[in-house]
This record gives C-alpha cells, sequence and structure tokens, in this order.
C-alpha cells in the first residue's frame, strides 16, 4: 500500500525506506518510525481491540502512555505479546499483529460482547459469581481464567539474552526533553558525573513533536545540538531507549534499557535484548513531562480518536496524519496550537470545537459547543456537535484530536509513598511535597508547561541539586523559546449522549461505571479502582485516572483534590519478566559454583551431581564398570581398606576471632567450647531458639582468640547469617568478629588405615602429625610441599582414620594431584559424594537428612552434648517434655531383610500394624547399599528407638507402593566403638 497519509518533512531518514507486516499484510515505512505512526502514514486506524467488550481501537497516544495500541511484535520464540506500537520502533522485516480478536481484527467474533454491555458493567463478576456457589471451579473459574491476560505467550523457550548492570552519578537526569536537556547541559558543563536516562529513541521530547523553534533554531535542531554537547563529555552518560521504573531507597533507581529490541532478529548476536539497571545517584531531578487527557464523550473510543497533542506530534516528527478531514475536541488553547500546525501542514482541518466562551483565533474554523457523539465502527466517520445556542451539526472527518489539558507526569515521585497536590491553574495535580530523598522535579512534570518554563526551571532544579553535593555551578543563559500561559476550563466529561463515555480504554471503564461505583458505595478512590479496574493493568492510571476521579468528585459533591487520588508504584511500565530475570536463566538461574579440584576430576571422568550451589563429583567411573554402584562399592571399599581422597571444600568454613570468640561459640552451641584446648577440635550441635537442631558441625581452636567453625554443606549460608544476628543482635557487647572463609580454602578429607603414611609425603617434616603427637581431633597450622601454609585437623566423617587439611584455594588442584601422586603406593582412590555418604551412614552420622527441622537434640542421641552449666541459643527448649521423653523419636539404623532396598524417605511401622498416620512409628531418612556389610542399610527416626534394636518392622513406601521389611539396629553400622579413627 502507498503511504497515503505521510506528510512533507518529519524526522525520519527517508533514504531508509523499510518494509513490515501487520495482519498479514505488507506496508512501508521509513527509519525513524514506530509502528504506529508508519500505520498511520499507510491510512491505518484500527490497531487493536479492547479488553473487555473487544470494542475496535486506534492508537490514543504517541508514547508509552499507550492503551490501546497492543500488540505481537515477532514470530515464534521471539514473538512479544503487550507491546506498545506507539514505542516499538520499525526495522525492516518487522512482524506485527493485534491480540484479543479472534479470528480477525477487523471481524472478532467476541465483539459479541459489547452486545452485552449492560450485563458485564463495573463490578458484575463480584456479584454474578457468588452464586450458586457449586459453580465456582469447575465453571466460573475457568472461564475467567480462559478470557484474562491479554496476548498470548509463544510457549517457546525466549533465545533472547538479558542482562543486569549497575551504574553511578552525582545526578540522574529522568528524561530528555527541555527541562532535562538544559538540566544535564548545567550540570555536565560543572563536572558533574551525570546519567540522562530517556525512554524514547530519540531524545528531545516535546522538542521534537512541535512547530516552535528555540533559540532561533527548531526546537529539534537545538535538542540535538545540545546532545552532541553532551556526547563529547566524559563525565555524561546517555541513556536513550532507557525507562527509568522506580525510584527506590537510598537513590536507587531501578531503569530497563532496551538494548537491541529495535534491530531485526538476525542482527542481534549475542548482544542483550534489554538491561535492567540499578542506578545509584546521589541526586535526582525527574523531567517526564505531561501526558495529554482526554475528554469523556459517546463514543469517543473509535479508531481516529486520539489525543490533540499525539496527532501533532506524528504530524511534526513522523511526518504522518491520522486522517485526509480533521477537527479538534478542545477546552484549552493546546487543541487550537494542534489545528493550526496541521493545517500549516496541508492538513484539512474542518473545524475546532471548543466549548470555552472566548476561544482563541488562529485561522482555523471555531464551532463554541461541544462533541456529543461519533460515528464510523472500525474507523471515525463523522462527528456531531452540540452548538453553544442548541444547534446539532454533523461534521464529516476521518480523525478527531481530543486535548483535555495536561497531566504532569508525578509517577516517580510517589515510588515511596508521596502524595501529589492540586493545582487549580491547570487542572491537573503536580508532585507533592514528600519526595523520594534526594529528588528535585523540573519542566512540565513540575507544572512548567510551556518551552521556556521547562528549560528555566531545568537549568535552576540542576544548579540547586549540585549545589547540595557541594559542586559549584551556574545556569546557561536559557534560549529564548515559547512561553504561553496555560488557558484552559476543565471539561470531564460531555453530559449529553445515551451512549457510553470512555475513560478508561484499555480496561473497558466509563462514565457510567464511574456512576455505578458511587450509587453501590464505592466512593473511596481505592475501592474505586478496584470496583471498576479504573487505570489498572498497564495502563496504571496515566490516561484515566483523573478523569474517574473528576467524575467521582461530581456525584460526591467534592473537589477532585477533596476526593483524593491514588498513587502510583513501580514499575512506571511494564517490564518483561526476561530482563528482571537477566542471565539468571537455564544453566545461570543460580550460581554454579566448581571446587578447586572440578577440572581436576573432569579430566578423571567423575560424574557430577549439583549439591546446593556446587557441583561436586558424584563417583569416578573407571574402566569395565557399567553401573554407579559399582564405582560407589569400589571406591568404599578401598578408603576403608587403605586410603581416599574427598573435596569438602563445600563445607561452610566461618572464622571467629576476638577475644570473647570462645564465649560467642559457648552461646551459639549447645555443647561447651569455652575450655577447648588450642590446638584441639570439638564436634558441636547448633541449636534453633526453639531447640531444634539447626546444624552439626567442628569448631577448631587455632588460638585463643581464633577458631574455625565448619557447617554442612547445606546450611552454610543460613548457619553464617544466624551466626551474624546472635554477634549482632544478641550479643553486641562480645568483642568478637566473622568471615566466612568458604571459598578461601581449598579442603579434602583424606580418610582410610593408610591416610597418615600418605600426609606424611607431603607435610613439611618439621611438622610431627604421628598419633601421639597428633591425636584424634587434634589441628594445627602447618606447611606443605616446601612452605606453602595449610591447616589439619584430625576429624573424621567415615568412622575410618581421616583427616581434613586445608590450603589457600589456589593451590587447591595443584594439592590433590599431589596428594594422589603420594598415595599411589597405597593404592589410594578419589571418592565422591556418594561413597561419602555410604561411610558417614555406616559410621552413623547425622547430615542434613536427619537435620530436616523438626529433630531435637534427644532424637539424635544427643541430649547429654546440651550442656546445663551455660547458657545456649535453644537448650532449654530442647528439653522441653514432648522432645526428651522416653518413648520419642530416636535417630537408629535399619538393616534390610534380604535382598530388598530400604528406600530413603518411606514410613516405619510396627509389624502387623495398618498403615495409618495414627500407627506411623517413625520414617527412614538416607540408606545406602553397605559393601562392608553386604546389605542395604538406612538410618531413620523410630519412636523408643533405644528399647527395639533387633525388632522386625514394617517399611511402607507408599509412592512407589512397596513394603518390606528391616531390622531396628545401632546407628553405628561399622566400628561402633571408635577405635579405627583413634588410631
Amino acid at each position: 500500500m502507498t503511504q497515503m497519509n505521510r506528510l512533507n518533512g518529519g524526522l525520519v531518514n527517508r533514504d531508509k525506506p523499510l518494509e513490515f507486516t501487520f495482519e498479514g499484510r505488507t506496508y512501508s515505512g521509513f527509519e525513524g518510525d514506530t509502528v504506529a505512526s508508519a500505520l498511520l502514514a499507510n491510512g491505518v486506524q484500527l490497531m487493536g481491540r479492547s479488553f473487555k467488550y473487544h470494542r475496535p481501537r486506534g492508537v490514543l497516544s504517541a508514547g508509552s502512555e499507550e492503551p490501546n495500541g497492543l500488540m505481537e511484535i515477532g514470530t515464534g520464540a521471539d514473538r512479544t505479546p503487550n507491546s506498545r506500537a506507539t514505542v516499538v520502533e520499525l526495522y525492516d522485516g518487522l512482524t506485527a499483529a493485534s491480540q484479543n480478536a479472534w479470528p480477525s481484527l477487523e471481524r472478532d467474533f467476541m465483539g459479541v460482547n459489547d452486545l452485552f454491555a449492560n450485563f458485564l458493567t463495573a463490578g458484575f463478576y463480584y456479584k454474578t459469581f457468588m452464586w450458586p456457589k457449586a459453580f465456582w471451579e469447575k465453571i466460573y473459574e475457568p472461564i475467567i481464567r480462559n478470557a484474562a491476560g491479554l496476548g498470548a505467550l509463544s510457549m517457546e523457550a525466549d533465545p533472547s539474552v538479558y542482562d543486569k548492570g549497575f551504574l553511578h552519578c552525582d545526578l540522574l537526569v529522568i528524561g530528555a526533553g527541555p527541562s532535562g536537556l538544559m538540566a544535564a547541559l548545567t550540570a555536565a558543563r560543572a563536572g558533574a558525573q551525570v546519567i540522562l536516562a530517556d525512554e524514547d529513541f530519540r531524545m528531545g521530547g516535546r522538542l521534537n513533536a512541535e512547530s516552535y523553534e528555540v533559540g532561533g533554531q527548531a526546537g529539534s535542531a537545538w535538542a540535538q545540538a545540545t546532545l552532541l554537547e553532551l556526547a563529547s563529555l566524559d563525565n555524561v552518560r546517555l541513556m536513550s531507549r532507557t525507562t527509568v521504573l522506580g525510584a527506590f531507597d537510598h537513590g536507587i533507581f531501578s531503569a530497563v534499557e532496551r538494548v537491541t529490541e529495535h534491530l531485526p532478529t538476525a542482527s542481534v548476536g549475542a548482544a542483550p535484548r534489554q538491561t535492567l539497571w540499578r542506578i545509584y545517584a546521589k541526586r535526582s531531578l525527574l523531567c517526564a513531562g505531561a501526558l495529554e487527557r482526554t475528554i469523556a464523550f459517546s463514543n469517543n473510543d473509535r479508531p481516529g480518536i486520539l489525543q490533540a497533542g499525539a496527532m501533532r506530534a506524528y504530524a511534526h516528527r513522523w511526518a504522518a496524519t491520522v486522517g485526509q478531514r480533521v477537527a479538534v475536541f478542545t477546552n484549552n488553547d493546546d487543541g487550537h496550537r494542534t489545528a493550526k500546525d496541521l493545517a500549516d501542514k496541508g492538513v484539512t482541518v474542518v473545524a475546532v470545537i471548543d466549548p470555552r466562551e472566548v476561544p482563541p483565533s488562529t485561522g482555523v474554523p471555531v464551532i463554541r459547543g461541544q462533541v456529543v457523539d461519533t460515528k464510523g465502527r472500525l474507523g471515525l466517520k463523522s462527528v456531531q456537535v452540540r452548538r453553544h445556542d442548541g444547534g446539532m451539526e454533523t461534521l464529516k472527518v476521518d480523525a478527531l484530536g481530543v486535548s483535555g489539558g495536561w497531566n504532569p507526569n508525578v509517577s516517580l515521585t510517589c515510588h515511596q509513598r508521596g502524595r501529589p497536590n492540586w493545582r487549580e491553574d491547570i487542572a491537573g495535580f503536580v508532585p507533592g511535597d514528600v519526595l523520594p530523598v534526594g529528588m528535585a522535579v523540573a519542566g512540565a512534570a513540575n507544572g512548567d508547561l510551556s518551552t521556556h518554563g521547562a528549560l528555566s526551571s531545568g537549568a535552576k532544579a540542576a544548579v540547586e541539586s549540585l549545589e547540595a553535593l557541594g559542586i559549584s555551578s551556574t545556569a546557561p543563559d536559557v534560549p529564548d523559546a515559547e512561553d504561553a500561559p496555560v488557558n484552559l476550563t476543565p471539561l470531564w466529561y460531555v453530559g449529553e449522549g445515551k451512549a457510553r463515555k470512555w475513560i478508561d480504554f484499555q480496561n473497558d471503564v466509563t462514565v457510567k461505571d464511574v456512576k455505578l461505583a458511587h450509587q453501590e458505595g464505592f466512593e473511596s478512590v481505592e475501592h474505586l479502582k478496584r470496583y471498576t479496574t479504573l487505570g489498572m493493568a498497564t495502563d496504571q492510571g496515566k490516561n484515566s485516572n483523573l478523569g474517574g476521579l473528576a467524575v467521582m468528585a461530581e456525584m460526591t459533591g467534592q473537589s477532585v483534590p477533596q476526593t483524593g487520588t491514588t498513587i502510583f508504584r513501580p514499575p512506571y511500565t511494564p517490564v518483561a519478566m526476561g530482563a528482571l530475570a537477566g542471565r539468571s536463566v537455564g544453566k545461570e538461574f543460580k550460581p554454579t559454583r566448581l571446587t578447586p579440584s572440578h577440572h581436576w576430576a573432569v579430566r578423571q571422568g567423575a560424574v557430577f551431581v549439583e549439591v546446593g550451589q556446587w557441583m561436586r563429583a558424584q563417583w569416578f567411573p573407571q574402566a569395565g564398570e557399567t553401573h554407579w554402584r559399582q564405582s560407589v562399592d569400589r571406591e568404599s571399599l578401598a578408603v576403608r581398606k587403605s586410603v581416599g581422597i574427598c573435596d569438602v571444600t563445600t563445607l561452610g568454613k566461618v572464622d571467629v576471632q576476638g577475644k570473647d570468640a570462645a564465649q560467642f561459640l559457648n552461646m551459639i552451641y549447645a555443647n561447651a567450647f569455652a575450655k577447648l584446648p588450642v590446638g584441639k577440635t570439638r564436634y558441636g550441635l547448633m541449636l534453633r531458639e526453639d531447640g531444634i537442631a539447626m546444624d552439626d558441625g567442628t569448631a577448631a581452636r587455632l588460638a585463643e582468640d581464633h577458631f574455625v567453625v565448619t557447617t554442612t554443606t547445606a546450611n552454610a549460608g543460613p548457619v553464617y547469617r544466624h551466626m551474624e544476628f546472635v554477634r549482632q543482635g544478641l550479643c553486641p557487647d562480645m568483642d568478637v568478629q566473622l568471615i566466612s572463609t568458604t571459598d578461601a580454602w581449598a579442603q579434602y578429607a583424606v580418610a582410610g588405615p593408610n591416610s597418615r603414611k600418605l600426609l606424611q609425603k607431603i607435610v613439611d617434616p618439621e611438622f610431627d602429625i604421628s598419633n601421639d603427637a597428633f591425636p584424634f581431633m587434634a589441628c594445627g597450622e602447618i606447611t606443605v610441599c616446601g612452605g606453602i601454609r595449610a591447616r589439619l585437623f584430625r576429624i573424621s566423617f567415615s568412622g575410618e582414620m581421616a583427616y581434613e587439611i586445608a590450603v589457600p584455594t589456589r593451590y587447591g588442584e595443584s594439592l590433590i594431584e599431589v596428594m594422589m601422586e603420594a598415595g599411589k603406593e597405597f593404592d589410594v582412590v578419589p571418592y565422591g559424594t556418594e561413597t561419602l555418604s555410604v561411610l558417614r551412614i555406616e559410621k552413623g552420622h547425622a547430615a542434613g537428612n536427619e537435620l530436616n527441622g523438626q529433630i531435637a537434640a534427644a532424637h539424635l542421641g544427643m541430649i547429654r552434648m546440651v550442656s546445663t552449666k551455660k547458657d545456649s541459643i535453644g537448650a532449654v527448649m530442647t528439653r522441653r517434655e514432648e522432645l526428651v521423653k522416653e518413648d520419642g523419636l530416636r535417630l537408629m539404623g535399619f538393616e534390610a531383610i534380604g535382598e530388598d532396598i530400604l528406600p530413603a524417605g518411606s514410613h516405619v511401622f510396627a509389624e502387623g500394624d495398618k498403615q495409618t498416620p495414627e500407627a506411623d512409628q517413625g520414617w527412614l531418612t538416607s540408606a545406602c547399599y553397605s559393601p562392608h556389610l553386604g546389605k542395604h542399610i538406612a538410618l531413620g527416626y523410630i519412636k523408643g528407638g533405644y528399647e527395639r534394636k533387633d525388632e522386625v518392622v514394617t517399611i511402607a513406601n507408599p509412592v512407589q507402593g512397596k513394603t518390606l521389611k528391616a531390622r531396628v539396629v545401632s546407628a553405628h553400622f561399622v566400628d561402633p566403638e571408635g577405635a579405627r579413627l583413634r588410631d
């Protein structure tokens, strides 16, 4: 199709024509167009359907406040629903489609909803779906869920990359219109670090959409000259295509930059589609401009009816007219500006309809009166005007610009509970007295609606903001610019006409709906919003808020400020979930931490498993092994026979230092640590405040004021947070400092009868680690391999003679290579987490499976560890009667009878009992095959466990539908006396 509505001039690049499709039809446009401007230039007004009634709609605006022109952009996995046609940049090959319409935009079968509008008024869902109650789950809810939402997801994985970043500045200027440009120029020349962010792809704001001159040149030319100067300065960051979404505490702002969204998919490469920025600003200046409001009248939602200012913007910036014969309906002088500018562009302006007594004269015919109705279902055909003398007149037009005045864009000023104030002269809300800390407001956003007023207020606000930072600056000379006063007579809606008068175009809320809300008692602005859905969804009240409040004010007999206003919340415009996630998707959904031996383990062919945030070797298969059990059995037997090495770097490690370090651990742990000798390690039980076991681990005393605490891998973070809470909140007077050193030290368990012999080959000779000099539970700082500092702990998780050796992380891979070489003569094996689990189950050591958040010390058989000679967190609560009763749960071992496999998580029942919740005796927590015993074993809890040794019980696994028998035994399957680990 030809661009029948393309005008001369504009800021589009006619040297770069582009082709795109909408609803399967091919159209042409130019670089610099939006989808909306290109469609309008091609004579397309119908662009969407409304949410509730599926009424035909065209664009209402030219910016991000657009409620109607929501489209699906792209195809396949790249398809993005709810894209606003007014801000989507045109690129060659772009594919756009309408949404909320079936089977086509012109013939939407769901338009039948409009015929039942009298039954679908405000609040109908509250009344309709209350009865009959039985209909809710099977009838009402499925219908509602099916109808909810706008647009459709592709249901394919998003192939785009999203990113996150952090920025810092002295002054963040939000909005690059006249006030924002002047503010940024003032601050930049003063040497301040400035970020200028604007959501548009062409900075300049309304200067790009007007015919006014600034400083003797076109406003758009002045804007580009200013931007060139700013771009040349190292202390300025220009961020176009960047929407500041929210103002948060401490001068932090979130912003989304659309990095490659304006490019064809094939040309994007690896660059992110969007970047979510966290901006730390010492001061901020909101220069977000103002949004034009409409006037409600019968059938004011037809395609071709839009804001007069938007009509002017399409003409000046995009050289596109909405129609060939246009009219303007206005209650202020700004609407007449639109009429004059369009006429100067060669567009036929039939009339300006103005209800005021003395409208301005611009050479365009003026009708004193009001628009009372319109015709044209899929596009405007005519408007009916009631003249001030009572006569009716029909104007044949295909476009109508409506201007009800301008609302300062106060959204970001409300994000920290600030409420706007009413300005009578502009009949609108301006920023209130309570602003986000460090924020100032300038330009139209502050009610300065002239170009000169915006320029001067921007410069002044920048000087004041920099002065608060101790940066001296001087405002540059303000160029000559338009400075017309606001001349407006408020008109919110036209009373005449029986057809619906639309206030909220996206949510299909009418004047009648607001009146109904008043009639039914929903007069509070918060109730009004929720009862009618006024200002919800992506609109967030930008277009509809004030109109609805004005109608409610009339109904209650109050003024608009007395009626009040809802406040805004982030985000300012809708945000893609991908931008919020950033790169945290798929494999990068959460950080993956690699152990120091990871790459070495990869070379050994290890099989890995995700443990918490870590990738750990699960087992190390060798040639000829076809099943994982073969590998694990071999590793387990080798450790008990000779020696094995396991990377245990993932254990949480916390350095505890200070004069009161021992006293602090006395408070943290249930057992005593105050008198632990230097050079010794002690097993510790950590309880929550309710007496439930939180974690177990060890604390090694390296010096009088220095301990190293280890935690389980899964609880490394939570235990550290708990310790910090105790330090800061419960024991603030103690001289103690904490630091997590989990990543600082590579740590390996060396276990088995030959573990000492292996270590003696790498520990420097001046350190005696014989049994007499370095007995069980000893610890110390040593050196290895000729002077590399290390820590050695004589502790055992396997029940064998064992050590844990730690070196700075950078030596971790080298250390395991050295130890494996030193252990060749002992047939050393590396072992993974499965073997680690087998060894600890055989020994009866509790781990994460046993510490499930409902187990107390007595259940673990550790009540005697809870010292009665000192106070500690959870000590009193863990002795509660229910937690220490004789027939309570106890940690026991279970042996399978026969070849049965004991599944962890199974429930325990007395033999012959019915398998009901009331008869439940306990459950299995950890299970494995023990190659040492040649049978399947498990740890678990059973009521009255100590008195039930050798009892045969029923193990029920209802998930798998299995029932089997097991014998209750001691939890210590191997070496219950502990002789091996003390050799």
